[in-house]
């Protein structure tokens, strides 16, 4: 059985090893994401531009047969400039089917997962995206960069954002009733517990240095 399909899978086997000769390597030419959340990347572009060369020569095609999505919507609120905004993430998750066609006839299928996150709808673009670029990648045991961003950097090396916690801003009025307390520990945390106008900050450390 096994002789049967080692003959049935040799022109498939010769167009994969040719076209691992062919594509040593690629660079991590782009920066993805922000802040700490960086990372080094290649592009979309070049990947599919390299291995679509590779492929057409040695004969070679790959066809999308299937996708297992799912999708998480995150929604909350977020002042900023005193207003209230609505904001919301889409998380995206796919599981990809691929069929690697040769001329031949001879085909095998590949497996690609993929994840991406946007504000609005472009999760399942960037997902299904990354899920064929790194079956490509690993399909042709493809060296990118420094092989793997976790060799030099680990999830649980980088720190955890902290949440923004916005201080409550006060008006005037409530500003001034606050002073007519004249309660020092009260006023000499106010600076901590509230968002002070410039205007605020002066009048509260005069009236400390004259209690």
């Amino acid at each position: 059985m096994n002789t049967i399909i080692n003959k049935i899978m040799k022109n498939l086997a010769q167009a994969v090893i040719s076209v691992m000769k062919e594509v040593k390597g690629m660079e991590k030419n782009s920066r993805v994401g922000s802040g700490n959340s960086q990372y080094n990347g290649t592009k979309d572009q070049d990947v599919k531009e390299i291995f679509n060369s590779a492929l057409e020569k040695n004969g070679l095609c790959m066809l999308p047969i299937g996708v297992d999505e799912e999708t998480q919507i995150d929604r909350w609120e977020q002042e900023y400039n005193g207003q209230k905004q609505q904001k919301q993430s889409v998380f995206t998750k796919v599981k990809t089917k691929y069929l690697l066609l040769h001329t031949s006839g001879e085909s095998v299928e590949l497996a690609g997962y993929g994840h991406g996150v946007d504000p609005q709808d472009k999760g399942a673009g960037k997902a299904t995206t990354y899920a064929l670029k790194n079956c490509l990648l690993y399909t042709f045991l493809t060296p990118v960069g420094k092989i793997d961003d976790s060799e030099t950097t680990h999830s649980e090396e980088i720190p955890t954002p902290q949440k923004t916690i916005l201080k409550p801003k006060l008006t005037d009025d409530q500003f001034s009733r606050m002073l007519l307390k004249s309660d020092k520990n009260i006023l000499t945390t106010a600076s901590d517990n509230y968002s002070l106008t410039n205007e605020q900050e002066l009048e509260l450390i005069n009236k400390l240095e004259n209690l």
